[in-house]
């Protein structure tokens, strides 16, 4: 994924799937100038983590 995309996933009143090593997250905010994303595990919103942005899939 890139940045720009993850920015459009936030804004978006849809729910979108993504995942990052397989696990499924939602996106709290996207760092564009360092391209990462702070997520947080979807089935355990108080384990979130700073990851690349390139390593979020849609799916």
């Amino acid at each position: 994924m890139n940045v720009q995309r993850a920015q459009e996933i936030i804004e978006s009143p849809q729910e979108i799937n993504v995942q990052y090593n397989g696990t499924p997250v939602w996106i709290q905010h996207v760092n564009e100038d360092e391209a990462t994303a702070r997520v947080f595990k979807a089935n355990s919103p108080e384990d979130e983590m700073t990851v690349p942005v390139d390593q979020l899939l849609e799916s």
